[in-house]
């Protein structure tokens, strides 16, 4: 896996930012100013959405999708010019927030540029018209990187441009789908601009990867993404922690699944640790309770990884957005059921002690409770949390003072609601 010596990445927390749900104005002027709050919540990087202009031809909705992009060196006219993405580039540096840019390298839009300056850069059908690999994907067609030099040194060129734009990392829609020696070379040659840059991999489901490889095409593992990224999307195991709230799984398996990465992955592997985002269902929509909804946000800042929020998280909004049309966030429940106040104290608590470097363990105490563990040199942090509906009677290894509430909390048998930290 490729490092980063000058930041720890595994203590960063991330907040995933779709402007045009974000502010009331749709813009980077309205998002600038939200730039504290965002700091407030212990975030250290923004992850943007794509912020370039979206193509018109079979356009998705009336707006369209922000990953149907038909210019890579413009900024979509809808959120403002480049002078001001610069300006809300500034001032996050100001708070100390780096923000990283979503870029997208598998497709573009079907009337893009290069469509038709470069129109043999893309996969065609036996007609001549422009092809993808993904049939519900019409409003895109994709790039054809099999011996395609060219194409590879204009993508690295439109890094570059970023790059020296001031932008601090980049989110790779869909990185898997690309050939990794590209992802190694564009890392290789954009190290001379800036060593610290961020390489985030939106690894894809597995059964996604078997879908891609069956129809003969190469779709990598995140065991072969790690090789250049520094962190990887959680969608190797996300689906059975959803299954659990759908009632059609068990937390025990996803537990499982938690601890196989521990073994699988590199030693100083690095996942995103979410529980919703712009391609995911809220996981509000499957909870009953308040009490689930602080559990649950708990959890993401419990996990060895990143924590990552996705704007409107804060709210425990209920309803997936529409990525296709203007869906602004409703911030009048900002804080609903102390969810900032959890991920306040959380970010907090991570920051100062840095447990997450430490040797984790998990498991489940009930079919509904976890027990989340970090040792080192004598000290133990020691989370316990209730992703069920109701109370849940558990054995607690340890007694102490409830890092979130300030209760006391005695050792043994203990009725569980509220997720409990204890520092020991």
């Amino acid at each position: 896996m490729a490092k980063n010596t000058s930041i720890d990445l595994r203590n960063l927390v991330f907040y995933q930012m779709f402007i045009r749900q974000f502010s009331p104005t749709h813009d980077f002027k309205g998002a600038l100013k939200k730039l504290d709050q965002i700091k407030s919540l212990h975030a250290d990087v923004i992850q943007l959405l794509p912020i370039h202009p979206i193509g018109k031809l079979n356009r998705k909705g009336t707006m369209g999708s922000p990953y149907s992009i038909s210019n890579y060196y413009e900024i979509n006219p809808d959120l403002g010019t480049l002078r001001d993405f610069q300006n809300f580039l500034n001032e996050a540096h100001k708070r100390d927030l780096k923000v990283i840019i979503d870029i997208v390298f598998n497709h573009t839009s079907h009337d893009a540029v290069y469509s038709k300056t470069h129109p043999d850069w893309y996969f065609h059908k036996p007609d001549g018209s422009f092809a993808n690999r993904v049939g519900d994907w019409w409003d895109i067609t994709d790039f054809q990187f099999e011996d395609n030099v060219p194409l590879e040194n204009e993508l690295i060129n439109v890094l570059r441009y970023w790059t020296g734009f001031g932008v601090d990392g980049f989110r790779c829609d869909v990185a898997p789908l690309l050939p990794l020696s590209f992802w190694k070379r564009a890392r290789q040659e954009l190290t001379a601009l800036n060593p610290d840059l961020i390489y985030v991999s939106e690894s894809v489901h597995l059964s996604f990867i078997k879908y891609l490889r069956d129809l003969g095409y190469d779709a990598y593992s995140d065991s072969e993404i790690y090789r250049v990224f520094d962190i990887c999307y959680d969608y190797d195991i996300v689906d059975d922690f959803y299954q659990y709230f759908k009632g059609k799984g068990n937390l025990q398996k996803w537990v499982d699944d938690l601890m196989r990465q521990e073994s699988t992955y590199p030693k100083n592997y690095i996942k995103l640790r979410f529980i919703e985002n712009h391609d995911m269902e809220r996981l509000a929509k499957f909870l009953t309770t308040e009490a689930q909804l602080r559990n649950a946000n708990a959890l993401i800042f419990l996990l060895k990884g990143c924590p990552f929020i996705y704007n409107g998280q804060e709210c425990g909004l209920k309803e997936k957005p529409d990525l296709f049309e203007i869906d602004e966030i409703d911030w009048k429940d900002y804080n609903k059921a102390g969810i900032v106040d959890i991920i306040k104290q959380m970010g907090e608590l991570r920051k100062k002690l840095g447990f997450v470097n430490w040797v984790m363990n998990v498991r489940t105490l009930s079919p509904d409770v976890l027990e989340i563990k970090y040792e080192k040199e004598g000290m133990t942090v020691f989370g316990i949390i209730n992703l069920g509906e109701k109370p849940q009677t558990v054995d607690i290894q340890f007694g102490g003072i409830n890092y979130l509430d300030h209760q006391k909390v005695e050792k043994g048998l203990h009725e569980v609601t509220e997720p409990i930290v204890l520092v020991i």
